[in-house]
């Protein structure tokens, strides 16, 4: 099971930190995977959700543990034949990751194996039969404990 803090997230969203660096370091030292936004702008790489802010280096994108947003089609392109683990989108319901997992907005049918539960804590009820391959949210530390008790029983 994978748990992904969205944008380095642990306890709910934080606008004025989500996507720094120091941020997401904090995640992944809490043994969290982490969804960063990346941008790629004038052959350099940002990480930011609206814009291109905190620039990156190739080496720090190799993480395993990172699940890469692209928030613009160049990066998307850029990083094409990379074995990097990442994904485009807009307004899809479900996209298939370069990694061969389904990103799933909250609310769409989950697959067992493949699926990422993205943010559901915007879903009207949670998916309590454990239908799905991780979990991508704002409050990962709160999702994590739940999976851990339902596997318990």
């Amino acid at each position: 099971m994978f748990f992904i803090s969205h944008r380095g997230n642990l306890k709910g969203p934080n606008k004025n930190e989500e996507n720094k660096i120091e941020y997401i370091d904090k995640a992944l030292q809490e043994n969290f995977d982490v969804e960063i936004d990346l941008w790629f702008v004038k052959k350099n790489f940002y990480l930011g959700h609206d814009e291109p802010l905190y620039k990156v280096n190739r080496k720090y994108l190799r993480n395993k543990k990172f699940w890469i947003h692209a928030k613009n089609l160049d990066c998307f392109y850029e990083l094409n034949n990379s074995k990097l683990n990442y994904f485009w989108h807009e307004s899809d319901k479900v996209i298939f990751t370069s990694k061969g997992y389904f990103w799933n907005y909250p609310g769409t049918k989950l697959n067992r194996n493949k699926s990422i539960y993205v943010l559901p804590e915007r879903s009207k009820k949670f998916d309590n039969t454990l239908n799905f391959k991780g979990i991508c949210s704002d409050y990962i530390y709160k999702y994590k404990k739940i999976v851990e008790e339902l596997k318990k029983k």
